[in-house]
């Protein structure tokens, strides 16, 4: 097996500037950045397990660490592997072996250097799934349900599907999205080719190909058109440094204004509102019983404060805590917390079934995760929110909002809406009601 390699770090700025489409991970997060280049292999088909209804994600991190088990320290980094995983984790993961890794600190931008440089502003057509109707009957629908005593929370999503007249600059659109969400984490990941998933997922169906030849590892194919799955997230799903843990879990959400005044007011409501400090509560509460077992401490604040993006205002909570055992990695405590209440919902298979019965498409990797995790089992993985998979002129974007009591549809659909704008901003498309839009433009 071809060994990883670590280059001498560049600056933050200069990692952007490498990242290429097609062969690069990128991700910046609020302390670091990383670029990695190339495939040694690619982690992609699951073993069935026998009578289990979905294939077996939880095997992951014991075949990761057997994995960079052989792949020796550069220059005192340890090994990674780094991808993403989808929400439903029935479906492919999309984890690699990168050939080269670099890191750096921080990525910042100069005063002057925060203009974003528009992708395209005439010729495409825009098309929302579900319709805007559609997602308010379904959020109708499902407040229904609550009024039953079973399902207390549930996100639901929509998508709005952007065609280019032109090959999207996938390199202009990811510094665009770091240079307007400099506290979140910027990311992009090569996604393998339809054909490649395709053919591993007939071949897993099968019993045979891949899953006797090779197990799960296989090596990168070339795809006849990139696929990218980018983003924004302002949503850490938990990073590991040694022994110490922590999450910060976002539920209760506001739209910003432009006005600072009316900013300032919605802020204030949205920290005092009952609706949404109840859907933060039960976030919290599911996270914090997930992680309990893990720690020998774990410090969770009694009340959230408010986290800003350019879009957005969110009810945040940082938890943190101490590893009662330093084996655990920081993917088994993510896919320990997949999928928290803040993008499924709970109780979390009745939000899941509600989820599958209401949106009328594929999540993918939308509220799945993305991020890194080394042969020590540090490490640190996001929510895929604020994201869109690119392929040539095709974009498809996601939002959703969390539904609980009280919800309304006019609602929770403005708040996608004011979701959609952290990616059309960056498009420069940013004009509200086009996260509404019907037809072409």
């Amino acid at each position: 097996m071809v060994n990883q390699v670590t280059i001498p770090a560049a600056s933050a700025s200069e990692l952007l500037d490498q990242y290429r489409e097609g062969t690069s991970f990128f991700l910046a997060s609020p302390e670091r950045t990383l670029l990695t280049e190339g495939e040694v292999a690619r982690l992609t088909v699951q073993e069935q397990v026998e009578g289990a209804p979905s294939l077996d994600v939880m095997t992951l991190p014991r075949r990761i660490a057997d994995l960079l088990a052989h792949q020796p320290a550069i220059q005192g980094h340890k090994a990674i592997v780094v991808g993403a995983i989808p929400f439903h984790t029935d479906q492919p993961v999309e984890l690699i072996v990168p050939r080269t890794i670099q890191w750096s600190n921080k990525l910042s931008f100069q005063s002057g250097q925060n203009d974003v440089q528009p992708l395209q502003s005439t010729g495409y057509t825009l098309r929302p799934v579900p319709e805007p109707a559609a997602y308010e009957n379904s959020v109708s629908k499902a407040v229904i349900r609550f009024g039953q005593g079973e399902l207390h929370k549930v996100v639901l999503a929509r998508t709005l599907h952007l065609t280019m007249p032109t090959k999207i600059d996938v390199h202009k659109l990811l510094r665009n999205l770091a240079k307007r969400n400099p506290h979140g984490y910027t990311f992009a990941v090569n996604l393998a080719s339809k054909e490649a998933r395709n053919y591993w997922a007939s071949t897993s169906e099968s019993g045979s190909g891949c899953e006797n030849e090779t197990p799960e590892l296989l090596q990168a194919t070339g795809t006849q058109e990139p696929r990218t799955l980018i983003g924004a997230s302002p949503e850490l799903l938990v990073t590991r440094t040694g022994n110490q843990i922590r999450v910060n879990p976002l539920a209760g959400s506001a739209a910003r204004s432009l006005d600072p005044l009316e900013d300032h007011r919605r802020s204030e409501a949205l920290l005092v509102s009952p609706k949404d400090r109840h859907e933060h509560a039960v976030v919290i509460e599911a996270v914090a019983a997930v992680l309990r077992p893990y720690c020998r401490n774990l410090d969770v604040p009694a009340q959230p404060s408010l986290l800003q993006t350019n879009a957005m205002w969110h009810l945040s909570t940082v938890i943190q805590g101490e590893l009662d055992d330093p084996t655990v990695s920081s993917l088994e405590l993510a896919l320990a917390l997949h999928p928290t209440p803040a993008v499924c919902g709970t109780p979390t298979d009745l939000a899941r079934e509600t989820i599958q019965e209401s949106e009328p498409f594929n999540r993918g990797f939308y509220a799945g995760m993305v991020g890194w995790c080394n042969a020590d089992g540090e490490g640190e993985w996001v929510l895929t929110i604020r994201c869109a998979e690119v392929e040539g002129r095709e974009l498809r974007m996601y939002a959703g909002a969390g539904i609980v009591a009280g919800s309304t549809p006019q609602a929770e659909l403005a708040e996608t809406s004011a979701k959609f704008q952290t990616m059309l901003h960056a498009i420069g498309l940013n004009q509200p009601k086009l996260a509404e839009a019907r037809g072409s433009e």
